[in-house]
């Protein structure tokens, strides 16, 4: 089920996931593949880098509501216990500066991704 309704989004990309989307095909030669619209458990994420362990999610005015940010943190955490890191971006953002995003999303890939148990004590791993 989760597949069919990824395919479905990969063929109805919002204009900024579009334009992000042609930024990110690059990094494949920097050894970060990512994957658009892609199923993890039962959620559907914007991009994913498995490698990297990040997820980006593009967000529109949807998200700016108080059920949209309870689900969105739900989502983040649900990812986090995953072992992703979650990058979040408004649609503007992306449309509006792309080097800026690209800039966090270059620095978020240098980073260590979170550990997937992390110690209950929140020491890492």
């Amino acid at each position: 089920m989760a597949n069919q309704i990824a395919r479905k989004l990969r063929k109805n990309l919002t204009l900024a996931e579009r334009k992000l989307w042609y930024e990110l095909r690059p990094l494949k030669a920097e050894g970060f593949h990512f994957r658009r619209q892609v199923p993890i458990d039962d959620l559907i994420v914007d991009f994913a880098c498995y490698s990297a362990r990040l997820v980006i999610e593009v967000d529109g005015g949807q998200h700016n509501t108080d059920e949209g940010l309870r689900t969105d943190a739900a989502r983040d955490a649900h990812l986090y216990f995953q072992g992703f890191n979650v990058l979040r971006f408004w649609n503007n953002e992306v449309l509006g500066n792309i080097e800026g995003v690209m800039y966090a999303i270059r620095e978020a890939l240098q980073a260590p991704y979170p550990h997937p148990n992390p110690s209950p004590q929140g020491g890492g791993a």
